[in-house]
């Protein structure tokens, strides 16, 4: 019995030695600390640079959508012009009358009242290309003659300007054309010179010979 007993006893009973005794570092609890400083500044550094790459992203979005552009926008060769200019009449400005409607001698009437109230210099007028012209105007092909444009327009009933190079053939300043929504001076001039022209001995006789 008292054999079986001694066989039965736990190791815990056994003399202890140098294995049982775990070495003891005072180092293991400074490591883990240092190990945690430095996994938080890894964490606070990737955090600042993913908040200045968003930041930077932010901006050049908000540059590219927001407006942030002083590119004018393009404009067509004959746009309507919102006049900021103040309207000025140049008597030297070189000036062609173009007649877009069916109004026979329109354009020379116009012509003739430019020509005696010294809006401008005309250098010809004559019938357009096209008689159905709905809006008329007054086209300049630089913005130094945007001025000039506005103040004749001004003078021709309030017609609208526009800055075009179409008419550089003409080799004029100012381009005035003629079309069915005019109101502006020279209408009854036109209707004299018709007349004037009716009565005329050459006019009659051709209409004499055109009824033969």
């Amino acid at each position: 019995m008292a054999r079986e007993q001694g066989e039965r006893r736990s190791a815990t009973d056994l003399p202890r030695d140098r294995f049982d005794v775990p070495r003891q570092s005072g180092r293991v609890g400074v490591h883990r600390i240092a190990g945690r400083v430095r996994r938080g500044w890894r964490y606070v550094l990737a955090g600042a640079i993913a908040t200045a790459v968003l930041l930077a992203g932010g901006i050049v979005w908000a540059n590219s959508v927001g407006g942030g552009t002083n590119e004018p926008v393009a404009q067509g060769p004959a746009q309507p012009q919102d006049s900021r200019v103040t309207p000025e009449l140049d008597p030297s400005a070189s000036v062609a009358v173009l007649n877009g409607t069916p109004t026979p001698n329109l354009a020379a009437g116009v012509d003739q009242v430019i020509t005696q109230n010294g809006w401008g210099a005309i250098a010809f007028s004559d019938d357009a290309a096209s008689r159905d012209v709905q809006i008329s105007a007054v086209f300049y092909a630089v913005p130094e003659d945007e001025a000039a444009a506005a103040g004749l327009a001004a003078q021709l009933g309030g017609v609208s300007t526009y800055q075009s190079d179409g008419y550089g053939e003409y080799g004029v300043r100012l381009v005035v054309l003629l079309g069915a929504d005019y109101g502006g001076p020279g209408k009854d001039e036109a209707a004299a010179i018709t007349a004037a022209l009716a009565g005329s001995p050459e006019t009659a006789g051709e209409s004499e010979a055109s009824t033969e």
